[in-house]
């Protein structure tokens, strides 16, 4: 016997919120931001109108359905199960958020709040959840498989993401490694050593934030991949030339099979994805850390 389809409600802390847990009261609130010549009273209309749209959404699950909600702090510790309708209700980069714990679940994107996000990844109304969530389970529902993208270290420590994956330090300090490609993990051509402050490797879907400024910025003539292509798009960001390392390798495509692989020669770097660095894989001296385009892709619901 299957489950009935559960839906499950991935949404984040308001502002407003963030706060009153600071603060205390409303009133606190409004003083500290009035001090500093801005108004509570816009903070805390966002907040009603992303609990509006939660509560929308809320009300247009199913009645055979299953509801379960996840705030954004504890995506890494939610079950997610083989039967679930992922709705987002916020931004565009909370499904990003979201992304790197799924397993293949439609994720519908609701904009919490229109006009102020693009909507790249939160395509619809709240109104339209009544519609969408019966529709994400149909056999012919018509989604987007978006391309993500892995980082996998040597001692099989793993991370996702769909916008992109940053290796290097913490802080402002130089990273230095090897990089070296390879395809179907067999290596093409010479490794090079590099310093530079990071490496980052993005989809499609990152090609629109951090990947693009990095495009637009050195003048580069990469065809950045578009969210469904099966590519990734990789730049070194600010190599440094000396008599030990080099410049020759500071951006260029990977296509699926093949891998951009950095063995560690600093004391410590990280990778991490979608700008969440609390979520960080730690990469020690000698280590070294292989990234490519991931098997799993974000099923988003048109």
């Amino acid at each position: 016997m299957s489950l009935a389809p559960r839906a499950v409600l991935v949404h984040r802390t308001t502002e407003y919120e963030e706060l009153l847990a600071r603060h205390g009261t409303h009133g606190q609130a409004a003083f500290f931001l009035s001090a500093r010549g801005r108004s509570v009273d816009a903070v805390r209309e966002r907040h009603e109108r992303t609990h509006r749209a939660l509560a929308e959404v809320a009300a247009a699950v199913p009645l055979t359905w299953r509801q379960s909600r996840v705030e954004r702090a504890d995506l890494d510790r939610f079950l997610f199960g083989p039967e679930d309708v992922v709705v987002v209700v916020g931004q565009d980069g909370l499904v990003a958020n979201a992304a790197k714990y799924l397993t293949g679940q439609p994720v519908v994107g609701i904009d919490a709040d229109p006009g102020r996000n693009p909507g790249v990844l939160v395509r619809h109304r709240a109104d339209r959840a009544r519609r969408l969530l019966p529709y994400a389970v149909e056999t012919g529902a018509t989604v987007d498989e978006l391309t993500m993208v892995e980082a996998r270290t040597d001692d099989a420590q793993r991370l996702l993401a769909l916008n992109e994956i940053y290796v290097g330090p913490r802080g402002h300090q130089t990273a230095r490694y090897t990089l070296e490609l390879d395809a179907t993990e067999v290596p093409t051509g010479a490794p090079e050593p590099q310093a530079s402050s990071g490496v980052l490797v993005g989809t499609g879907t990152g090609a629109t934030g951090w990947l693009r400024s990095l495009w637009e910025q050195r003048s580069s003539a990469l065809a950045l991949p578009a969210p469904v292509d099966a590519r990734l798009a990789w730049f070194v960001r600010e190599a440094w030339p000396s008599p030990a390392t080099g410049t020759s390798r500071v951006e260029g495509l990977l296509d699926p099979g093949e891998g951009l692989c950095l063995t560690v020669e600093s004391d410590r770097l990280v990778a991490f994805g979608d700008g969440v660095e609390s979520d960080a894989l730690e990469l020690t001296w000698g280590q070294t850390v292989r990234l490519a385009v991931a098997d799993p892709r974000l099923r988003l619901v048109h």
